[in-house]
């Protein structure tokens, strides 16, 4: 099927792309429940409930980051599109669905957060988001989508961002096994994973 000639449908679906990232960011404060303590309750006894919330603060921060780091990744790729293709429409909704979900996996692994198995299934949706990020991304920023007048070094940092993304979620699902209690310190690895590929990006081009 050829690609619309029209930007209507991609103005769409960007703006409903943007709503679901905007609820599904917001959704993560949720899991913060304020300390109900009587009032008589001593300042210990505030300093250990707050405390307490500690790995949902720690999950809300990572998940926050991660989501808006896909949410700038998506911009950065649709900034760059001045088509609609039919063929994004899929990939961007499976994408959207797995955004809508991580308030639920955030809150399961804040709540079990020395366990493996919630380790391993909240690892294992951000690698399966990130997977589906880099291959939105790289339609948009393929033809027939991607403005003709594109630079190529746009293109190729949305897909390095993309493929960093990929390979620190991946980092993750492994730390998830064999330390499932810093399985998000795994994420932290992104920004790693992205001067790596930008380091080999540069010196293949030199070469």
């Amino acid at each position: 099927m050829a690609a619309a000639r029209t930007d209507h449908p991609l103005e769409r679906m960007v703006f409903f792309s943007d709503a679901v990232f905007a609820i599904a960011i917001t959704l993560l404060v949720i899991e913060l429940h304020a300390p109900e303590l009587p009032r008589s309750s001593s300042d210990v006894a505030q300093i250990q409930a707050l405390a307490n919330l500690m790995p949902n603060i720690v999950g809300f921060g990572i998940s926050f980051a991660v989501i808006g780091m896909f949410w700038m990744g998506h911009h950065r790729a649709f900034s760059l599109a001045t088509r609609y293709n039919p063929r994004v429409l899929g990939w961007n909704l499976a994408l959207l669905a797995l955004i809508a979900f991580m308030p639920f996996v955030t809150a399961y692994l804040s709540s079990n957060i020395f366990q493996r198995v919630p380790a391993i299934f909240y690892c294992l949706v951000m690698l399966a988001a990130a997977l589906l990020n880099l291959k939105v991304n790289r339609t948009a920023t393929s033809p027939p989508m991607v403005d003709e007048k594109a630079p190529p070094e746009a293109i190729a940092y949305v897909r390095q961002r993309g493929a960093s993304v990929v390979l620190g979620s991946a980092t993750a699902v492994a730390l998830a096994f064999v330390m499932p209690a810093f399985c998000q310190a795994g994420l932290m690895s992104i920004p790693i994973w992205r001067h790596l590929l930008s380091w080999r990006a540069n010196r293949r081009a030199r070469g």
